[in-house]
């Protein structure tokens, strides 16, 4: 498949062919099935944000007990790495420079990646 330009913010939420407004956050090329894995990742973003907004209203089940918040984190993570994995030069630097990914989980993706065009070739 053909991969086309998209632009991404995670923080919204937004996936867009084109750059405005928020959108523009992080620049990445992909084909329509990683585009369907990002949005995947980040409608479970939404879903766990919102289990952990009803959590919060519970008093006797501490934050850092919410299976919400956890799964939140972990596709926030997730969602970011794909975003590094099809996101150019500046879309990584900019990661780099947040600190949101672990190296050792950038690198295990960057040698994913590697293998990936070897085995095409």
């Amino acid at each position: 498949m053909d991969k086309k330009p998209y632009y991404v913010n995670v923080g919204s939420r937004e996936i867009s062919e084109h750059p405005y407004g928020n959108t523009a956050s992080f620049a990445i090329r992909a084909n329509k099935e990683e585009i369907r894995l990002l949005r995947a990742k980040m409608d479970a973003m939404q879903d766990a944000d919102n289990v952990s907004f009803f959590r919060a209203h519970v008093p006797f089940i501490p934050y850092h007990k919410d299976s919400g918040t956890a799964t939140y984190d972990t596709e926030m993570g997730e969602a970011f790495q794909m975003i590094h994995d099809l996101g150019g030069e500046e879309a990584k630097a900019d990661l780099a420079s947040m600190g949101i990914l672990k190296d050792t989980e950038m690198q295990s993706h960057i040698n994913i990646s590697q293998e990936d065009d070897t085995d095409q070739k």
